[in-house]
């Protein structure tokens, strides 16, 4: 089968200007049937038209940008429509507002809602289309995962849960020698480097690169932290310096002006809603609205982070730290819905106001859980180098359930790669994740990837997958 892998970005950019040249088309005519005759202010004139439709294909482009509405391939199927819905959402709001002070009045938002299912329609119609040829066209990668002495189970199931893009089906170890690793790579397309050596993957990572083999690399922690390094290009050897503290003076001054702007304004939008989520949680067993435990921040300082109760009153009566897990029976009713949208965060917005957290920043652990992840991973002390968030990277691109140690990745990426464009772009992300369910799922009992076989289960997961292709 011919390789279309070189023409891939061309492909998808050309996909993604037909995407939003037809959104706009929609919107153009409703523009011009509708909406036009409404400017009594302004006589709008062939550029004014032409303007504003621009600003419209623009503003949608930014936002399919921003929540991954264009990432087709990259995300699954009902992500990328997601991504869609609520780009022309975000984007019909805006187009919205500037319709209406454009008229110096509230329009009536009616056809823009209409035309908004419209277009949603298409949306779902083109990208099932594109998708489908995309699939035809790049077939999924033949992966073989190189591991080492670090558990590797947990790194095949994810990979799994993206069978459409790829496919592991083999699996060695690293220890076998750098000689068998590189007689295995012949027969596959790509592969992933696990957690390894590092001295032993730069020996697979060289081979690779000398060899045009296509590598996935699971970065290490001193990776994340060059990450954000600068480059010093002063002498004839180059430099990188990473630096021993995280945020500058200014960025710290805009993060806090940020904060406090934002936390204001999200206080006054959500306070009705606040309201009822207070009501709901007293009307169901009469006890306390508000959940206050004690959190680590900046520093390692301690503070009470707010919440609203979504557990039974003295959920943890044995004074034992408890994680959250799957189907956890001490979550009420109205615990179940206001942890599934999370509105059982918006207390934080106080905590923000206080200063004890930030809008964007690594989730605040609890002192005692924090210090067993110490004992096993050194490195976690490094997440309170800044303050804690509402929301973070590892939110918004990890789950409720991710490992200690991934997470950890996430939130030191944040940190190492920090600006203010980083915390606008988390919050606006943030959005996304209320509707993805694995956002919120708990930590299951039953986890026990660390003693299984690696090759027996890639094993198996191939047997499975050559059946469902038969």
């Amino acid at each position: 089968m011919k390789n279309y892998d070189p023409y891939k970005k061309t492909i998808l950019f050309i996909v993604s200007l037909i995407s939003i040249l037809l959104m706009t088309t929609v919107f153009a005519y409703v523009w011009y049937n509708y909406y036009f005759e409404t400017m009594y202010r302004f006589k709008f004139y062939r550029r004014g038209n032409y303007m504003l439709i621009a600003l419209y294909a623009a503003v949608l482009l930014f936002f399919s940008s921003m929540y991954g509405g264009l990432k087709i391939g990259q995300l699954r199927k009902v992500e990328v429509v997601l991504s869609h819905f609520l780009s022309l959402f975000m984007t019909n709001m805006v187009i919205y507002i500037v319709i209406s002070l454009l008229a110096f009045r509230l329009v009536n938002p009616t056809v823009l809602f209409i035309m908004m299912l419209v277009e949603m329609a298409i949306s779902i119609i083109f990208n099932n289309i594109v998708i489908y040829f995309y699939n035809s066209i790049f077939q999924p990668w033949k992966i073989l995962l190189i591991y080492g002495n670090r558990p590797a189970v947990g790194l095949v199931n994810k990979v799994e849960t993206r069978r459409d893009k790829y496919a592991i089906y083999d699996a060695i170890n690293v220890n076998e020698g750098i000689d068998a690793v590189a007689d295995k790579m012949k027969d596959f397309q790509a592969v992933i480097i696990g957690d390894i050596s590092a001295v032993e993957r730069n020996d697979v990572l060289k081979y690779c690169y000398s060899n045009g083999i296509r590598a996935y690399v699971v970065p290490k922690i001193s990776d994340i932290l060059l990450m954000g390094a600068d480059r010093i290009h002063i002498f004839d050897t180059p430099f990188m310096l990473s630096k021993g503290y995280t945020l500058s003076f200014d960025q710290l001054l805009a993060k806090r002006i940020l904060d406090l702007v934002l936390a204001s304004l999200v206080i006054i939008i959500t306070s009705p809603i606040m309201l009822l989520a207070a009501a709901a949680i007293k009307f169901y067993d009469k006890g306390p609205i508000l959940y206050k435990q004690t959190r680590l921040t900046k520093d390692d300082k301690e503070f009470k982070i707010y919440k609203f109760r979504s557990m039974i009153v003295n959920a943890e009566g044995d004074g034992v730290a408890k994680l959250a897990k799957e189907n956890d029976d001490r979550i009420t009713p109205v615990g179940h819905f206001i942890r599934a949208t999370r509105i059982d965060e918006l207390p934080q917005l106080f905590n923000i106001l206080k200063g004890d957290m930030s809008f964007v920043g690594p989730r605040p652990e609890r002192p005692e859980i924090a210090n067993e992840y110490c004992k096993e991973i050194p490195e976690f002390c490094f997440r309170t180098k800044v303050k804690a968030g509402l929301t973070g990277y590892a939110q918004v691109y990890g789950k409720y359930n991710t490992t200690p140690y991934d997470k950890l990745k996430l939130d030191l990426f944040y940190i190492s790669n920090y600006s203010l464009w980083t915390d606008i772009k988390l919050i606006l992300m943030t959005v996304k994740i209320i509707f993805k369910k694995e956002a919120t799922e708990g930590v299951d009992d039953d986890w026990t990837a660390a003693t299984k076989d690696i090759n027996a289960e890639v094993e198996k997961i191939v047997k499975v997958r050559d059946m469902v292709e038969k």
